[in-house]
């Protein structure tokens, strides 16, 4: 029994441990005894990473293991690692010396930096290498809150002007709030019962986004065939450029549709938990940010709530 107002641990991660440990009873030590971390980084980058991320971001990584991580502690034992080694990781990457001009590397690098230790760290541990991840808490540096960049509803109309079949991705992304990598993955077959499938997510795990509440793409998707987006899936940087160049929204990147996505769920009355599963958030922090909308529309509420007095 557990004591009251103590938190109940999770089910699955407590039935992974017991395995290690039933593994390591049969088999010896973790076998991360025999790897250095930039033996271990290496497979963590051919395995996790190679599956989980899209191309641009699989050389992003791959850069960000060889530049630092490999270089700060790829000598060590994987299982000498300790917190006080992740801890000199940050002091040391925040002396290194910044690009285009900079001093210093910006805190969002380091932070992203740190982010994939912590993932391959985990990796290792889910992987059976280490007894346990030795990340320790508040590590990652706190960053400036930056409001989520979508698009305006001027923006999205000139966006949605564009020649097809371009538009037509828009419109998916719109009503999907989807990745690039997600959507060039996509396939008709994917739609089924309204709700379309979503495969080889970021975090793993299958995702379904229903379609009801834009039933003109619902429509759309049902007289398609094949692959839904025709672009490669390294292509998401020409495809904006493209986009910039005939809508004439310099500041467009593809990701903004999936901000925009989130940002209209919202202001719509959707919930934050539902908004959670839609974008494949692993935790609703993640998720919240998009609940910080603008000026206006707080303003807007308080004046609802006041019973529409006040200016």
């Amino acid at each position: 029994m557990h004591r009251e107002g103590r938190p109940r641990p999770w089910k699955g991660r407590r039935q992974a441990l017991q395995e290690r440990r039933r593994r390591r009873q049969r088999t010896g030590p973790p076998s991360g005894r025999k790897l250095t971390v930039a033996a271990a980084a290496e497979q963590w980058l051919e395995t996790r990473i190679a599956v989980g991320r899209n191309a641009h971001n699989r050389r992003v990584a791959r850069a960000r293991a060889e530049m630092y991580l490999k270089r700060f502690m790829g000598h060590l034992p994987l299982q000498n690692v300790t917190a006080n080694h992740l801890r000199e990781y940050r002091i040391w990457l925040e002396k290194l010396p910044g690009v285009h001009g900079r001093e210093h590397l910006s805190m969002t690098t380091i932070a992203y930096v740190l982010g994939d230790a912590r993932n391959f760290l985990y990796w290792a541990e889910e992987s059976g290498l280490v007894d346990k991840a030795p990340f320790p808490r508040r590590l990652l540096p706190r960053i400036q809150e930056r409001p989520p960049d979508h698009l305006r509803d001027d923006e999205v109309r000139r966006v949605l002007a564009i020649p097809e079949p371009r538009a037509f991705v828009v419109r998916l992304a719109l009503g999907t709030g989807m990745r690039w990598s997600e959507l060039c993955r996509a396939v008709a077959a994917d739609l089924q019962d309204g709700m379309l499938l979503v495969h080889q997510t970021k975090s793993g795990k299958l995702r379904r986004i229903p379609l009801d509440h834009v039933p003109e793409l619902l429509a759309e998707l049902g007289n398609r065939v094949g692959r839904l987006c025709p672009y490669p899936e390294d292509g998401s940087g020409t495809f904006s450029k493209v986009v910039r160049r005939r809508s004439g929204v310099a500041r467009f990147h593809f990701h903004q549709l999936r901000h925009t996505f989130a940002v209209n769920w919202l202001r719509r009355g959707g919930s934050l938990p539902v908004l959670q599963q839609l974008l494949g958030h692993s935790t609703v922090i993640m998720t919240q940010r998009y609940a910080k909308l603008t000026d206006e529309h707080v303003r807007a509420e308080a004046r609802r709530l006041a019973g529409g007095g006040g200016k």
